[in-house]
């Protein structure tokens, strides 16, 4: 399975940007895909995840409100939409695939290259 993340950039507080990434090589689009973020010199961090169907989401308190997972019409494709960004987003930011639910970085077998998203205030 490869994850190819996109959409990161240079924005001003306040700005939107909207994070893609796409599953390929896998024959079963039943998988759970996940956001994280990794600032410089911290661990990295939940941000988002949902489910193979779309139907449920769940997000990092820090984002709840600003920030929107979704899946494309074919399910192999994931969007982060982040609105109202803050300096402290600033992270590169990684998609993360996996058949079950899951909130902790370890709990992903498959992981994209990271977009980074820098956000000045």
């Amino acid at each position: 399975v490869q994850l190819q993340a996109s959409g990161g950039g240079l924005v001003q507080a306040g700005d939107s940007l909207r994070l893609s990434c796409v599953a390929s090589g896998r024959t079963s689009s039943y998988y759970v895909m996940g956001w994280f973020r990794q600032a410089p010199g911290k661990e990295r961090e939940f941000v988002a995840v949902i489910s193979w169907s779309g139907g449920s989401t769940f997000y990092a308190d820090s984002v709840k409100g600003r920030f929107t997972i979704s899946r494309g019409n074919t399910k192999d494709t994931v969007y982060l939409q982040m609105n109202s960004l803050k300096p402290e987003d600033t992270a590169v930011y990684y998609c993360a695939s996996d058949t079950t639910w899951g909130t902790e970085a370890y709990e992903y077998e498959y992981w994209g290259q990271g977009t980074l998203v820098t956000v000045s205030s």
